[in-house]
């Protein structure tokens, strides 16, 4: 780990970050002081240990590992802070993918006698196309419909239908149960959003009961009533699209480019930008070698302390060069 912290008689900024390569998770583990003078009194402290980051803190950064004194840390301005804070679901919030929701559709292709199973690296690919009743689809188009599938075009619509509402009927067990745990720092970034007055919502591909369901059980009713969901098909496209991220920003009342997401995947990421808002990436189980040299910072979770990767005060810092 690379720990650089700016100190002087009236104000101080910890940063701390791991830097490595795509493929690599090399790690700097050197301390490193740089003094200067800052007019600000508040203290700052952000925390991000990054796999690779890019952000207006940093320069000179080419996605290698760095030992030595090469980052620059500038105060950030605490009126800065993002209107809203917009969170994915799945492999966000819970790493749920692999053993939630690719379980619970294995598990209703079996009870309906289909003859289907998505393994651990199917579902990976799967992934790739946003949505659960779109995978399906799509993966029957490819390889072929069941024997017990309608033939018509609607009949196969609504067989689809009902195949997602029982998975979602499964995984929803899970959740309830509480079999797959809120990923390290979702609680605590959200409680700093909300002590800034900073709005939060939740913005899924997936069944907007899902989704609900994760959100009450597992962040509690106290955070869930202030929490506002945009799932399913609230909207016609699906990401990549950015649909869902500007009904959330055209609903929340907010703009866009005062938005910061935290997103996990690819398509995820492309619909962020697309709508015009900066895009902090965690990665997940599933998406660990997806490009995202397109994010505005890439970490490996959000990290609750003592392994706290980032904090409100750093989603402030990606917002702060456009009021500069």
């Amino acid at each position: 780990m690379a720990s650089i912290s700016a100190s002087s008689s009236s104000s101080s900024i910890l940063c701390s970050h791991d830097f490595a390569t795509k493929k690599a998770s090399s790690r700097c583990c050197s301390t490193h002081r740089i003094r200067n003078s800052l007019s600000d009194s508040s203290t700052i402290g952000i925390r991000c240990s990054s796999i690779k980051l890019w952000n207006p803190l940093i320069r000179d950064f080419n996605g290698r590992s760095r030992r030595g004194s090469g980052f620059r840390c500038a105060a950030v301005d605490p009126s800065v802070v993002p209107s809203a804070l917009l969170f994915d679901c799945d492999g966000v919030l819970v790493d749920t993918e692999k053993d939630g929701h690719r379980v619970s559709f294995n598990d209703t292709f079996a009870e309906k006698e289909l003859g289907v199973t998505w393994d651990v690296d199917l579902y990976g690919e799967l992934l790739k196309i946003g949505g659960g009743k779109e995978r399906m689809t799509a993966y029957f188009n490819e390889t072929g419909w069941p024997e017990k599938a309608p033939k018509g075009e609607q009949e196969r619509k609504d067989f689809i239908a009902s195949l997602h509402k029982r998975k979602t009927e499964l995984f929803m067990v899970l959740i309830e149960k509480k079999l797959l745990p809120l990923r390290p720092g979702v609680a605590k970034l959200i409680d700093q959003a909300f002590a800034k007055d900073v709005k939060v919502a939740v913005c899924s591909t997936s069944n907007e009961k899902a989704v609900s369901a994760i959100v009450s059980f597992l962040l509690g009713a106290e955070r869930a009533a202030k929490i506002q969901i945009f799932a399913g098909d609230v909207v016609p496209r699906k990401k990549p699209d950015p649909a869902i991220y500007v009904l959330a920003a055209t609903t929340l009342g907010v703009e866009p480019s005062r938005c910061v997401v935290v997103e996990d995947s690819g398509i995820g990421l492309a619909a962020a930008k697309a709508a015009g808002m900066t895009c902090i990436v965690t990665k997940s189980g599933y998406t660990a070698d997806e490009d995202f040299a397109n994010a505005d910072a890439v970490f490996d979770c959000i990290g609750d302390p003592p392994e706290e990767r980032f904090d409100l005060a750093f989603c402030s810092s990606l917002l702060q060069k456009q009021y500069a």
